[in-house]
């Protein structure tokens, strides 16, 4: 994995042997948003999001990296520049019962699922949460049934802590609510 920076505003960029993970650009959200609105790319969230509602999480994404450099990337594929989806590292909002810590996360669109794509580009934001960063643990959840993420986050070594949780920005009745957490420990 090669880091660098990527312009003036000293976002981080991360490179692998097939993806760039980069600062955003104005013709990743139309992308995003299409991305955000796909019922089976959004099956494991409380909802689609609109196409402002995406474009105000990009903001976030985009604001963030250029205040600390690291966040939640845009995944590009380096061969044809495709804007694949979303990798990253954020912090854990203080209403989670595991906080503070840092969450790993990743959302691709559904062309690219089954292609390593979501392990590559975790890997290389797991790997600067622990080497730059400077973390002791990174985290990752999802609902019970989202099998195909907690796949991802054993590929990743990560590992079941076997604590639920309900998730707090979900009412304990919501279908979504109970969530499942993984973590893994920086290498020793």
């Amino acid at each position: 994995m090669k880091v660098s920076r990527q312009n003036a505003m000293n976002v981080i960029e991360l490179r692998t042997q097939r993806l760039r993970l980069r600062q955003w650009r104005d013709d990743d959200l139309p992308v995003f948003a299409a991305l955000n609105a796909h019922a089976e790319v959004m099956a494991w969230f409380p909802e689609t999001l609109s196409t402002a509602a995406s474009h105000a999480l990009a903001a976030r994404c985009r604001d963030e990296l250029a205040q600390q450099g690291w966040g939640i990337w845009a995944v590009e594929l380096q061969a044809s520049g495709a804007f694949l989806g979303i990798a990253g590292l954020q912090r854990l909002p203080a209403s989670f019962p595991f906080a503070p810590g840092i969450e790993i996360l990743w959302r691709l669109h559904r062309p690219y699922w089954g292609h390593g794509y979501a392990t590559e580009a975790a890997r290389a934001a797991l790997h600067y949460a622990f080497e730059t960063v400077g973390t002791d643990r990174v985290f990752a959840f999802t609902s019970l049934g989202n099998i195909r993420s907690q796949a991802v986050m054993e590929r990743l070594g990560m590992r079941d802590s076997g604590q639920h949780f309900r998730h707090p920005e979900l009412s304990p009745d919501h279908r979504l609510s109970e969530h499942v957490l993984y973590s893994i420990a920086a290498p020793q």
